[in-house]
This record gives C-alpha cells, structure tokens and sequence, in this order.
C-alpha cells in the first residue's frame, strides 16, 4: 500500500522566515532577533495551552507571542503596526520548491494532507494564494481535537481522519519537535533541515530520513518507506 504523506505547513511548506522583510520595515535591525524570538514563543504558547488543556485558535498564541517579544524587547508598535505584521503572517509564501514536489507526488497518485497546528481556514487561505490547494488530497488541522503537536492526540487523529494504518504514514517536517511526536506516535518521519545550523534534539531517536529540501522527496518510492 502507498504511504499517506502528512505534510507540516508552517516552517516545512510555507516559509516562516519570509516575515523578516514586513519586520525590517518596522522594527529595522532588530528585525531577526525579534523573529526568532516570535517563532520559539510562539511555540512555546502552543505546547504550554496544549499541557494545560487550554486550547486556542493558533493564530493568537501568534499575536500573544509577537506581544510578549516586543514587550520583553523594548519594541512598541502601534495597533495598525501590529495588525499588519499579523496579516504578512497570513500570507507568507511556500517555498520555491514545493509545488513541483506536490504535483509530483500527486501524479503518482501518494496521498498527501497538510497538517498543521494552524487552523483549517488559515491553512486553506495559505495554501490557495499559493496556487497549491489543489493538489493535497485534504487538509488535517490539530484544532479538530483542541490541541496541539506533538500532543500524540493529534498524530493519532490524523491516522483516524486519513483512514491510515500506522505503517503507512510518514510526517514530512522541518521542526523537529513535531519530528519526535509523531515518531512518538508510530509513525514513520522525514525531516527537513534547511540549513547547517539546525540541530536535532538529542533524545536518543533519530528522523527515518533527514533531507536538505523537499526536493529531494521526489526520488522516494513508496514502497521505501513502507518497508524502511
């Protein structure tokens, strides 16, 4: 049977990074140091809700981390300021290699879902200003079970929702977190690290495969990773 693909969007499709250019028109040289920061608190607000049961929409742990990180760094935007940083959020582009790959695996007839913390409409709007939407057999958001990754909760109701057994999923990611849940949760992992300076956490587990960009997707059998 051919593996059901679950594709990460933010970070592994979509370009986080990208948000850098609407900083720098705002915040200037702080820019970089503020995005990183914005991304790990962000993070950190999904998987602290997630513990606590308390879950909400993702694009406000978004916003409520972009707060905290101006806040902590003395950077005060105005509410329009904020609203527009908010909204290039929202539209940030995939990556330049990413649709090639899909309609790819897409002729081949794979199954494949974006999956995401974000919400399905979120998801949906990224993915259709992109020109992709298309082309994934569906969209899985965590939301549907009021939690986050890597909660083996949402892994688990991908399998569910996909009508996937176990040994025939594969998560794609370039966040290593998300990595470590679903190999957790049974399944089977490619991981994306985009650049030299990405470090898998050392945790005593390893990603199935570990890949420099997706493109490199295009060369897997399915059959490799049924049997791997």
């Amino acid at each position: 049977m051919a593996v059901t693909y679950a594709f990460d969007v933010y970070g592994t499709l979509i370009d986080t990074n990208d948000i850098q250019e609407a900083l720098v028109s705002l915040v200037g040289d702080n820019a970089p140091l503020l995005m990183d920061a914005w991304r790990s608190k962000q993070l950190e607000y999904s998987f602290r809700r997630g513990l606590m049961n308390r879950h909400i929409d993702f694009s406000v742990c978004t916003r409520q981390a972009l707060i905290y990180c101006c806040q902590y760094y003395n950077i005060i935007l105005t509410e329009a300021e904020e609203n527009r940083i908010m909204e290039a959020y929202q539209s940030l582009p995939i990556f330049p290699e990413v649709a090639e790959v899909l309609r790819d695996l897409k002729e081949k007839d794979i199954p494949f879902y974006a999956f995401s913390n974000g919400s399905s409409s979120a998801v949906k709007h990224l993915l259709e200003q992109a020109g992709i939407l298309d082309l994934f057999t569906g969209i899985v958001s965590t939301e549907a079970v009021q939690n986050f990754k890597p909660s083996p909760l949402v892994y688990e109701y991908f399998l569910k929702v996909t009508n996937t057994p176990l040994p025939d999923a594969c998560l794609v990611s370039g966040n290593s977190f998300d990595i470590l849940g679903a190999k957790s949760a049974g399944l089977k992992t490619v991981w994306i690290k985009r650049n030299a300076h990405q470090f898998f956490d050392p945790w005593g587990t390893a990603p199935d495969r570990v890949i420099q960009a997706l493109g490199e997707l295009q060369g897997f059998l399915a059959s490799e990773m049924v049997t791997k």
